[in-house]
């Protein structure tokens, strides 16, 4: 991507510019930063980071965020000297990582940035089994006065696994939420049916259901949505994802947009 091509990275012009009364909220998978593999890969955490300013959201929930990586650091000549979640944050957001996953040459996990203040922030292992290492972040934060608690997930890849996640989930939230709390639950769910969106209905969380499904897998091609933004004690108002030659190129997954009336 040019330096020309950063430049014109925009929104449909049907989204919505912010509006006091409304929360914004983007789900991203950024596939770690790197596109590709072997020898022909290639580094977008630059282009990352202007593709989530121009997202202007006032909570960005981001998935496969490197802490740190030596291999891609010194394959890299232009890798970042801080953490991913910090790179990629605007001028005027906070940040908040935890770590999901430890491999051979460094670590990642989940990420929230946000331009209201951070109350407070946790963690929790949700792995399923010892192949898969997953877990959620979970960061309260407050919005115009109101005090709105996020969980960040990234689910496995098998089904039975997603759907004991998903329990330990709700487990989470009876235990440390609010009943009258605003809450958000969005990711990467790693699926596409609707077991999941049921048994969340279930829990009382919601997503924006008006219209056809906003397809954000594969960037390319969209096929199918894996990326989701659910709430409970908000009103879904909308549903947006960008899309075009210069956002299938940053990631597998295209960004997803949701916002709610506080």
């Amino acid at each position: 991507m040019t330096t020309e091509d950063l430049n014109v990275i925009q929104l449909s012009p049907d989204t919505p510019d912010s509006t006091p009364g409304i929360l914004r909220v983007a789900t991203y998978n950024i596939h770690k930063g790197v596109q590709g593999l072997g020898p022909t890969r290639r580094l977008e955490i630059h282009n990352l980071g202007h593709a989530v300013e121009q997202l202007d959201a006032d909570i960005v929930c981001l998935q496969e965020v490197r802490k740190m990586n030596r291999r891609e650091a010194q394959y890299f000549e232009r890798w970042p000297d801080v953490s991913q979640a910090e790179y990629l944050s605007p001028e005027g957001y906070d940040s908040v990582y935890r770590t999901n996953a430890y491999t051979r040459d460094g670590e990642h996990g989940n990420a929230l940035l946000t331009r209201w203040p951070v109350i407070g922030s946790s963690h929790e292992d949700i792995s399923d089994h010892r192949f898969e290492q997953r877990g959620l972040l979970h960061v309260e934060v407050e919005v115009e006065g109101k005090r709105v608690h996020v969980i960040v997930v990234h689910l496995g890849l098998i089904h039975e696994s997603r759907l004991r996640q998903i329990a330990k989930i709700h487990k989470f939230i009876q235990r440390e939420v609010p009943e009258d709390a605003p809450l958000v639950v969005a990711g990467d769910f790693n699926d596409w049916g609707f077991q999941i969106k049921r048994m969340l209905a279930g829990f009382g969380l919601f997503e924006y259901d008006e219209g056809p499904r906003s397809l954000t897998y594969p960037a390319r091609l969209p096929m199918v949505q894996l990326d989701h933004v659910y709430v409970r004690g908000l009103r879904p108002t909308g549903l947006y994802v960008p899309n075009g030659r210069i956002w299938w190129r940053m990631s597998d997954h295209l960004p997803l947009i949701a916002e709610f009336k506080l």
